[in-house]
């Protein structure tokens, strides 16, 4: 599977142009963390605690949120957020590179954002993490079970009478779909790759 400088070529093989930073709710940013286990690149995920009034209660995601007044650009959110949530400290050296923003919308909670993902490398996996009320687990996905097909799986619920079915990959008891996966559905384009779960 891929190595963190085989990723870090391909994502500095074409830069992206970053869109203007805005300060407060109507930005976010999250990390997406690779650490190495001695058999590969594993990459972080949370599962949010379920919690009213989150739009994503309940959902896995990567260690993120919204831009407060006070942050300087939108990497600082993502490292501000990780912080706050799990206890791990990003440095600026562990950056790797951004992802393209990508917009999301929510019309049945009245969510509309954009979002900044950041891609970083910590060098070997931690799991001394501090959680605090906002998240429920944390845990490490081997890289190339995400890209594995044999893990795809689906999600599907009723919202408003309406039967819906979303994408994912499956791991373990957890299935990470919805904007994390359109994350790593960006991630694996900027690599010239393709996620099993967006092509099933």
């Amino acid at each position: 599977m891929l190595t963190i400088d085989q990723i870090r070529s391909a994502l500095h093989k074409t830069p992206h142009d970053p869109l203007p930073f805005e300060r407060g709710p109507s930005w976010a940013s999250v990390a997406m963390i690779f650490g190495e286990n001695g058999k590969g690149l594993e990459v972080l995920f949370i599962k949010r605690a379920e919690r009213q009034g989150d739009p994503w209660s309940g959902h896995v995601a990567f260690p993120g949120g919204r831009a407060s007044p006070r942050d300087a650009d939108a990497s600082t959110v993502a490292e501000r957020e990780t912080l706050e949530e799990i206890g791990l400290t990003l440095q600026r050296t562990q950056r790797v590179a951004p992802l393209p923003e990508l917009p999301v919308r929510r019309n049945d909670v009245h969510v509309s954002l954009t979002l900044s993902p950041f891609v970083y490398h910590i060098g070997p996996k931690r799991d001394d993490m501090r959680l605090n009320h906002e998240v429920d687990q944390v845990f490490w996905v081997p890289l190339a079970h995400l890209f594995d097909a044999a893990n795809t799986a689906r999600v599907e619920f009723v919202r408003n009478g309406e039967e819906l079915s979303f994408p994912g990959v499956r791991y373990e008891r957890n299935i990470i779909w919805g904007l994390t996966l359109r994350v790593l559905g960006v991630f694996a384009e900027r690599l010239e790759r393709k996620l099993p779960a967006l092509h099933a």
